[in-house]
């Protein structure tokens, strides 16, 4: 006996962000993608240390360049470097991104807790979710952009104002299926023995959704929160595509695409770096969404 407990003695310690992380390694996809888009932001943000040239200067005797020492991207058709865009329309499009997820994060929560946790508010929020699944979204961010777009451009500028516009309309348009999904754990969860043992305590219900109920739902939350920033970069970038998001001397990988369109022929690196930032992004992002739901699997971490 006294073998056997200084065996256990001596076994190492788990804890549950070391399992996690060993879950998390085991999905190569997942390891990656963390590489990659660990990559993306030290370019994108520390970068521009590096590489200190203006997004937005002109210098017209270097347009249309192919890829050089100076311009390792090559240049636009008013002379723009386009490593210095895509770096700056990175930052915008990040920010974009990880804001209007923040968003859609906390509507889905918010609606996902109170619909599973309080019965009769249940059919009604669902309900709304179902109409908000329904609409055709994409006509929807035209519409709204198209009304909004020049009061909050006179309100706050016609960078913050577009931002915040940008935002707001991806979010409140992306949090229907998180809702979904926390109202169905939050289902689950709201019968098991704990739950109830702090409803007989007395416990009050903000507090048990707050202790209790969230706590368990985190797992979905997360990975609701990393697949939300590829979906929000990618309307971004179809918004300004088409023209809708943000102006011309405010770069983001969708309005670099769109700049660049027309001059594909000519030089063909103005759409492929920026089109290959955001592919990248958004795979990178996917394949770290599918690892943290492997290695929140309980099937897993039981093992």
């Amino acid at each position: 006996m006294t073998d056997i407990a200084e065996i256990l003695d001596t076994r190492p310690t788990r804890s549950f962000v070391g399992d996690l992380w060993r879950q998390f390694r085991a999905h190569t996809g997942g390891l990656i993608g963390l590489v990659v888009f660990t990559v993306i932001l030290l370019v994108v943000y520390v970068g521009p240390y590096i590489h200190r040239v203006d997004p937005n200067k002109l210098d017209i005797r270097a347009k249309n360049q192919g890829m050089s020492l100076a311009h390792p991207f090559g240049t636009d058709n008013l002379g723009h470097d386009m490593l210095a865009q895509v770096m700056a329309g990175g930052r915008i499009s990040l920010a974009v991104g990880i804001t209007a997820m923040l968003l859609a994060l906390f509507l889905g929560t918010l609606v996902g807790v109170l619909s599973g946790y309080i019965k009769r508010i249940d059919g009604i929020l669902m309900r709304i979710t179902d109409l908000f699944l329904a609409l055709p979204l994409l006509p929807l961010l035209l519409v709204i952009i198209m009304l909004f777009r020049d009061t909050l451009r006179a309100a706050f500028g016609p960078e913050t104002g577009i931002f915040i516009l940008i935002v707001f309309v991806i979010g409140v348009t992306s949090w229907m299926h998180t809702a979904r999904i926390v109202r169905g754990d939050v289902l689950a969860v709201r019968s098991q023995e704990f739950v109830l043992a702090a409803k007989s305590s007395g416990m009050r219900e903000h507090r048990i959704i707050l202790k209790h109920i969230l706590p368990n739902v985190m797992s979905s939350i997360m990975v609701s929160a990393t697949l939300g920033i590829a979906s929000a970069i990618i309307t971004e970038s179809a918004l300004s595509f088409l023209g809708l998001g943000f102006p011309s001397d405010f770069p983001t990988w969708g309005r670099l695409l769109f700049d660049g369109a027309n001059f594909l022929q000519i030089t063909p690196s103005r759409v492929i770096w920026p089109g290959l930032a955001i592919s990248l992004t958004v795979l990178s992002v996917n394949y770290i969404g599918d690892a943290i739901r492997d290695a929140l699997d309980p099937r897993i971490l039981k093992r």
